[in-house]
């Protein structure tokens, strides 16, 4: 969720210094997207992974301060709900083992905290929503520690001006009202890096745009939400909701949500800053004290602190990222598509895939994006959201094809063919999109499982829903600690 700030209360006049800067960062971001060098030599990856905590009976445990406490890992932060953390992960060159290395990173980082969690009778959970939280358990008391959080719930809240509306509709329906954003603490995301220059930028994001239906079909995890069972990846729907500043007026009128896939394929990364800039008030207007134009001037590299910061509060799938390594300032496509889970195998695998088949459409003499319209794309988003593994998707020269077909036959032989230009060893492509073939082939990803699993509790075993859920999640969590791909568990 980004820095900790202390407890501030914001003044109109904060809020119109705080755009002025923002702008003023926009104009020196131009500049330096002009003539600056940009750190793009080895483009590095980077992984994210949001957990979720739950105790001995599956339900969610609210004791993230406490694990972290404990497991004393400085990769690990506290998220949005006390049942949530974060592992941001080292960053890393993906050639020869890279995939690997990340392996053994994730895997032993997550059976430490395990360790640690365990001693207070919690464990941990790679789950795309979390099925067993219950929405008494989402009130005001379930955030986190740490002011930020709870100026974000308090300033979406002010900005709508009312009780949030969450209504979702899919095998069953979910309707309610929540007055803050702690609903969306049920959605934990896996999120990829990739650090690129500045002229290959607009490429690289309208690729990942491209292929955002593909990789939620594929990687749907969230089927569960307050008892109801919603979307394949109903962590879509309930992010876009939860966190949605409009009122019923707003939408009508057209005004754009901080959930956003985008409106157009781009030609830079300052659009999508300038579109932020343009389109989206403040959040949070916290001034920094750096004089941007000055340090540039002076040769140096402004940190830009009051864009990046409104820039991490307009949520989209595929994000922009400016930041400093040191000492170089650098670009990197931030993918927010796919959930937690179900394991470290299959989220790494999930990682090669979007790695392969992004790079290798970029090389492509006639670009994915010149033959597909963008509302397309993002119809392919919302269908896959809704239907998983089992959708069926638009593809250019293809027209509706099955998910699994698309991949099989198509986008699978580029993910091959991208992975060799990063120079990934052999053996270790071959092991990850194997992965990747496996779940097309079987058609069991992590959200058809549960689904799969919560039937057959109930059918065979006259559980209610929450019984099944909770069994369920028992369940799940043995195989995840297990750690062999969700294509190969067995149902029930």
């Amino acid at each position: 969720m980004g820095k900790q700030f202390d407890t501030h209360t914001f003044t109109r006049q904060d809020r119109q210094h705080y755009r002025e800067k923002v702008r003023r960062c926009l104009d020196v971001f131009a500049l330096m997207l002009n003539d600056f060098a940009f750190d793009s030599d080895k483009p590095l990856t980077g992984l994210e992974v949001e957990i979720s905590l739950v105790d001995d009976d599956a339900n969610p445990a609210m004791v993230n301060a406490d694990v972290l406490a404990r497991v004393d890992d400085p990769m690990l932060q506290p998220e949005l709900g006390r049942f949530n953390m974060e592992l941001n992960v080292a960053p890393r060159l993906i050639a020869g083992d890279g995939f690997d290395d990340y392996r053994r990173d994730i895997s032993g980082r997550l059976a430490r905290a395990e360790q640690s969690a365990s001693e207070i009778g919690a464990h941990l959970c790679l789950v795309g929503t979390l099925p067993t939280l219950r929405e008494e358990q989402t009130g005001t008391e379930a955030l986190s520690r740490g002011e930020r959080y709870h100026q974000l719930n308090q300033q979406i809240i002010q900005a709508r001006g009312e009780d949030l509306s969450i209504d979702i509709r899919g095998l069953e329906r979910l309707t309610t009202m929540t007055d803050s954003i702690v609903p969306e603490a049920a959605c934990t995301s896996l999120q990829f890096h990739l650090q690129v220059a500045p002229d290959a930028f607009a490429d690289t994001w309208n690729a990942a745009q491209a292929v955002a239906g593909v990789q939620c079909a594929l990687g749907a995890n969230s089927p569960y939400l307050f008892g109801r069972e919603l979307w394949a990846e109903t962590r879509i729907a309930l992010f876009e909701q939860a966190t949605d500043t409009r009122p019923a007026e707003l939408k009508a009128q057209g005004v754009r949500p901080r959930v956003w896939f985008g409106e157009r394929w781009i030609t830079s990364i300052f659009d999508l800053f300038e579109e932020n800039v343009r389109y989206f008030p403040p959040l949070l207007p916290i001034l920094d004290d750096e004089d941007p134009e000055h340090v540039l001037a002076a040769g140096g590299v402004p940190k830009l602190g009051e864009l990046r910061l409104h820039n991490g509060t307009v949520y989209r799938w595929n994000r922009p990222v400016y930041d400093i390594m040191n000492g170089r300032p650098h670009l990197r496509v931030e993918n927010r598509v796919l959930p937690s889970g179900p394991t470290v195998a299959d989220m790494v695998a999930n990682a090669a895939f979007f790695y392969g088949v992004v790079r290798q459409l970029c090389e492509q003499d006639r670009p994915i994006w010149t033959q597909m319209t963008f509302s397309s794309a993002e119809e392919n988003f919302h269908t896959a959201a809704r239907d998983g593994i089992e959708s069926r998707l638009l593809w250019p020269a293809l027209g509706e094809v099955s998910a699994t077909e698309l991949v099989l036959r198509h986008l699978l032989p580029l993910a091959y063919q991208g992975l060799d230009e990063f120079g990934v060893d052999p053996a270790v492509r071959d092991r990850l999109l194997g992965i990747i073939e496996g779940r097309c082939r079987t058609g069991l990803n992590g959200a058809q499982w549960q689904a799969e699993t919560v039937a057959k509790l109930e059918d065979d075993r006259q559980l209610d829903r929450q019984q099944a859920l909770s069994a369920m999640l028992q369940r799940y969590c043995e195989h995840m600690r297990g750690g062999e791909p969700v294509h190969t568990w067995p149902i029930g």
